[in-house]
């Protein structure tokens, strides 16, 4: 029994520190409890986000372990210390940089993350939000940059985006006064088994001879990011196709080198667009050993004088994660223009990069700009913020309020809000908390994906107290013998006691040591709960008193909490906090929840103990306001006029109290006049009450008893059985006497029948015997004759 009860007291602790958990935003294990004594400012702090440490000296009393300088901020104050001498350090944020959103110029210049720098400290275990805004500006500045497949399968779309470029520009200007394309191409890796390398095939892969057609190569950047429309259509007029073996592409060290090759490319710190068009899947980290390459990608730029990727042959080709962190990374937002054979790998592949989308491209690419419109417009109204790696111990989480007075589920690793129009203000609440100590300070970048903007914030930790007291040789620890921080004393080397007050040579002094025993000298030093320091006890844990006799830690409990978290315990007893009471100062001295909006104390039909309302027999709810049926007078006074008229009912035992607004009168007369309420006592006796109000809430109530009614139910329910079994043995019968008559009628007609299969008996002549008799002439019979 003992071992269930530690077990079930456990259990009501932990359940306990798993809602303070809640409270706090911290998983549940990392709060085992409430708040525990520590040993030093520092532990205290560290222990629980809702500890507090009092450094007012002599806090303390005789015995008591310095150790309980640590407590909850209510519990001290409770216990005589000072708010002023509390050391509660709390975490907190400042705003270094916060520019108003705007539209700037043309999109240009705009501010759309706000606020753009914040310090943040952090306190161990203690969340902190901070809100982050979004303005989308109208006319933002666009780079596009065009990535194509130039295998063979994609003669006819290079044709298409020869004339691409005027119409694209167009397109994009409607949206943004600041747009800027580029081209880029790609085939696959010339090496087997992904090209041919017989040196004419190397030459001109095309099938046919006629057919202008270039070398195959991995990856070329043909054209930087320009305005220039007619640069980009006269560039891409001199590409022509090549060829490989094998279906998958090369597409993916195209992606890596145009993310990572940044200034070759030409991207501006503004939207960043990657068009990237195919009619068939790619190749991923692992195919390169096909042609006996091992070395992984290396995540480097590798692009010659001429734009080629030309160190192609030595890596392999990246990875869908290499490829994600890079573009994300750069900020860059894919765009896939790929045909239906390709589009579900393609969609997969979205989901794994974030801020991308896939369109389906037609088979010459005719519906490309199109396309590209479509997925700007969606990536564009797409808002998602993203944060940088973050220290060991600190963890995020995003809540997203986009347009509306709800704001979206918390706990999401990102922020997003979709479909945000231009000229709209969204929100995001980010909420960090460390949980470890972090070494110094860390710089932590926030940005919506897709724009140049970011928000840093400086993370700090709070893993110090802050006492003002620090005074070496402090006169209050015995003149100057140890070193005085936050209330307690250091002693120096060969000192000891809570004030240093004496030397290592005295401890073994008998006279010391009959200081911590009772005055009979028997039992062990301290109760066994302490040590026996300079003649005194220093209590461990929660005991206390001057030889350690008293246990702080085993008053009641409410709900799993000592006293109820509403005082505190010394010496076996909860002594509460004001306005509470109780064993476990489980009763809170308020009457505000008793009271109902007419300012009635439960309704007047119940008491008001612990600040609930314990409702009179026939009353229930929070305020007692609620009975079976109060919306009519005949439900509302049928239980009074019952009880008061024949000492029956539900308020039978309670008639007085509950009924005391009522003057009830049995009467014999007969019932005049309409308004008379019909209603059955217990017994079912059938009564008539008139209810007539009074000023003051009182009621009359005039009731008349009706003589017994017979109960007919018992007839009902023979006569329906009898009834029930007539109908039936009158079916039985009626079915019976018809196949009687059937029976008969068939029995008729069957010897009519009978009667006329009567055959003739003259002989038929065409009639013989089948029998023929022959005689042996040699046969004599037994009396000797011949036959």
């Amino acid at each position: 029994m003992v071992v269930l009860s530690v077990v079930l007291v456990s259990l009501l602790v932990l359940g306990r520190g798993a809602e303070e958990a809640t409270e706090w935003g911290l998983p549940d294990q990392s709060l085992p409890g409430s708040c525990q004594p520590a040993a030093t400012c520092q532990k205290c702090i560290l222990s629980h986000p809702s500890c507090a440490w009092c450094k007012q000296l002599n806090f303390t009393a005789s015995g008591e372990a310095e150790a309980r300088r640590c407590a909850r901020r209510e519990e001290l104050l409770a216990r005589g210390c000072p708010a002023g001498e509390l050391e509660e350090p709390r975490g907190r944020q400042e705003v270094l940089q916060d520019q108003p959103l705007n539209h700037g110029v043309r999109g240009e210049g705009a501010t759309q993350l706000a606020p753009q720098r914040v310090r943040l400290t952090l306190r161990l275990g203690e969340p902190q939000q901070l809100r982050v805004r979004f303005l989308r500006a109208a006319g933002y500045p666009v780079d596009l940059y065009y990535l194509m497949d130039l295998s063979y399968s994609m003669k006819d779309d290079l044709e298409r985006v020869r004339q691409l470029g005027h119409a694209l520009l167009v397109r994009l200007q409607e949206v943004t006064h600041s747009v800027r394309i580029g081209f880029g191409s790609f085939v696959d890796k010339t090496v087997l088994p992904f090209v041919s390398t017989v040196p004419s095939k190397l030459r001109h892969p095309c099938p046919s001879r006629l057919e202008r057609c270039q070398p195959p190569f991995s990856f070329q950047h043909v054209l930087s990011l320009t305005g220039d429309a007619q640069a980009f259509e006269r560039e891409v007029g001199r590409q022509s196709v090549s060829g490989n073996l094998d279906s998958p592409e090369g597409g993916f060290d195209a992606i890596l080198q145009a993310a990572l090759c940044q200034e070759q490319i030409g991207w501006r710190n503004v939207s960043r667009l990657l068009v990237f068009t195919s009619d068939d899947t790619f190749h991923t980290a692992g195919d390169g050993k096909l042609g006996g390459i091992f070395m992984p990608s290396d995540g480097h730029c590798h692009l010659d004088s001429n734009g080629l990727y030309s160190r192609s042959p030595e890596f392999d080709y990246p990875s869908v994660s290499q490829v994600a962190q890079a573009l994300t990374e750069a900020n860059i937002q894919p765009i896939f223009a790929v045909t239906s054979a390709a589009l579900p790998v393609y969609q997969e592949l979205s989901q794994l990069i974030p801020k991308s989308a896939v369109g389906e491209l037609s088979e010459d690419s005719s519906n490309v700009v199109q396309l590209i419109m479509d997925a700007y417009d969606s990536l564009s109204s797409t808002v998602t913020l993203e944060h940088s790696s973050l220290p060991q111990g600190v963890d995020i989480s995003y809540k997203s309020q986009c347009g509306g007075p709800e704001k979206g589920e918390a706990g999401a690793a990102r922020g997003q809000c979709t479909h945000v129009r231009i000229n709209q203000t969204v929100d995001f609440w980010v909420t960090l908390q460390a949980n470890n100590c972090l070494p110094g300070p860390h710089l932590l970048r926030l940005r919506a994906l897709g724009f140049s903007e970011e928000l840093i914030v400086e993370l700090h930790t709070l893993c110090d107290c802050n006492c003002s007291d620090d005074q070496p040789q402090a006169p209050h620890c015995s003149d100057g013998q140890g070193h005085l921080q936050c209330g307690m004393c250091s002693c120096a080397p060969g000192r000891l006691g809570r004030l240093c007050e004496c030397s290592e040579a005295e401890l073994s002094s008998p006279d010391l040591e009959s200081g911590c025993r009772t005055p009979n000298g028997t039992g062990p030093l301290c109760s066994g709960k302490g040590r026996c320091q300079c003649g005194r006890c220093s209590c461990s844990g929660q005991s206390s008193g001057r030889l350690c006799e008293c246990d702080d830690a085993s008053c009641e409990r409410h709900e799993g909490i000592l006293c109820g978290g509403f005082g505190h315990c010394q010496c076996g007893v909860c002594h509460c906090h004001a306005n509470r009471t109780g064993r476990a100062c489980e009763c809170s001295g308020d009457v505000d929840r008793c009271i109902s909006s007419e300012g009635k104390l439960c309704s007047e039909h119940g008491l008001c103990k612990c600040n609930r309302c314990q409702c009179l027999d026939g009353y229930y709810g929070v305020l007692c306001d609620q009975c079976p049926g109060c919306r009519t007078p005949c439900e509302r006074y049928r239980d009074c006029a019952e009880c008061g008229a024949f000492r029956t009912g539900p308020l039978a035992a309670n008639c007085s109290i509950a009924c005391a607004h009522t003057n009830v009168t049995l009467t014999l007369a007969p019932i005049l006049g309409g308004g008379w309420c019909k209603e059955r006592t217990l017994d079912k006796q059938l009564f008539f009450f008139l209810v007539e109000e009074e000023a003051g809430g009182r009621a009359v109530l005039t009731v008349k008893l009706q003589e017994k009614e017979a109960d007919h139910t018992q007839t009902i329910v023979l006569g329906c059985i009898g009834g029930i079994v007539a109908v039936g043995l009158g079916l039985v019968l009626v079915y019976r006497l018809l196949v009687e008559i059937y029976d008969r009628k068939e029995y008729i007609r069957f010897e009519k029948e009978q009667q006329q299969l009567n055959w003739k008996q003259d002989n038929n002549p065409l009639y013989q015997s089948a029998i023929t008799t022959t005689v042996n002439p040699n046969f004599q019979g037994t009396d000797g004759s011949s036959l």
